[in-house]
């Protein structure tokens, strides 16, 4: 048994694959024994991002946090996220000489400049201060920690993967009727760093579905009324959506992973995306689907290759207990 402190900025209820994974995470350390503190916004005073009310920044004097996390005396310290909570967590675990652990999730970058139009460099420049001043930062994925190195983190970095509820997650017969086919589902936040425009505008045959919501929404729903947006989804209502999809489309490029793709490919659901971060490392092999920096001729040749039994078999390699192990055994002591 460890005493365990995840810092984070992103949580309920915010929904997306950083809040799911340390969510999962957290409730699987406490079942095997572990006591684990996680220090979340909701604790302190927040305000919500001018251009991404969603998310909510915290206000909390560093002294508060710092007492907090020195009352709780953590065996082992990680850092979830580079925000207000992050940033407080590092710097008491500075001032008490302990050693931590961070992982990278996002990438903030390319978020701001889309967003606020903040040149990247600088918001590297910081991610990279942030980040080297651990004892071990976690990536998901070979090519996220290739695409780090080459920006200048020095790791060392540690893999963490990520995991599918295989008990909600998994092929159903397909609808009759009710949409056109080839269904092309997108699940996840509707908001324009995910590119959207890239899969709604695309020339192909079939109905385009979108499950999620996110300040995009409208917008998107106005220009594009032939796609059917569902709105948010959860438990089976999102398991039948997965299986009912005759293939996933993934259009973004600034995910670092993307959670929904293996829950696609245990639903037995081939997927079509850009040769970016995540799917890289995901769609290795054409009965997964297919990459290309044209996201219709992916969609093409996705629906063509595309093996749902090869699909599912592989979405059932990413279990959540394999992910939670590979955290545990990434963490350092603290003191030394």
């Amino acid at each position: 048994m460890a005493r365990i402190l995840i810092a984070t900025d992103a949580w309920h209820p915010q929904v997306n694959g950083v809040v799911r994974t340390l969510d999962t995470t957290a409730t699987a350390l406490r079942a095997a024994g572990d006591v684990v503190e996680v220090v979340v916004p909701s604790s302190y005073f927040t305000w919500p991002v001018p251009f991404y009310p969603e998310i909510r920044l915290t206000l909390a004097w560093p002294r508060r946090i710092r007492e907090r996390v020195r009352r709780f005396r953590p065996d082992h310290v990680h850092l979830a996220t580079e925000g207000p909570i992050g940033l407080s967590v590092r710097r008491a675990c500075r001032l008490f000489g302990w050693r931590f652990t961070t992982s990278y999730h996002t990438k903030f970058p390319e978020y701001l400049h889309e967003h606020a139009r903040i040149p990247t460099a600088w918001s590297y420049r910081v991610l990279k201060w942030f980040h080297n001043g651990a004892a071990a930062t976690m990536v998901a994925t070979p090519s996220l920690e290739a695409d780090l190195t080459a920006r200048g983190f020095r790791g060392p970095f540690r893999r963490w993967s990520r995991g599918v509820d295989l008990s909600l997650f998994g092929p159903k017969p397909k609808s009759s009727g009710i949409h056109d086919r080839p269904a092309l589902l997108y699940a996840g936040r509707v908001s324009a760093e995910k590119n959207l425009d890239a899969f709604l505008s695309l020339d192909v045959p079939g109905t385009k579905i979108v499950v999620g919501d996110g300040p995009a929404r409208a917008g998107l729903a106005a220009k594009y009324p032939a796609a059917k947006f569902l709105g948010v989804l959860r438990g089976e209502a999102l398991a039948a959506a997965y299986a009912d999809a005759d293939l996933f489309v993934f259009p973004s490029k600034t995910d670092t992973f993307g959670i929904v793709l293996i829950e696609a490919l245990a639903s037995g659901v081939p997927v079509a995306a850009y040769p970016v971060t995540g799917p890289l490392d995901i769609v290795t092999r054409p009965e997964l689907g297919a990459l290309n920096d044209d996201l219709g001729v992916a969609v093409r040749e996705a629906l063509r290759t595309g093996d749902p039994a090869a699909c599912e078999a592989e979405g059932r390699t990413y279990t959540w207990e394999r992910s939670v192990a590979q955290f545990r055994s990434n963490l350092v002591p603290a003191r030394v």
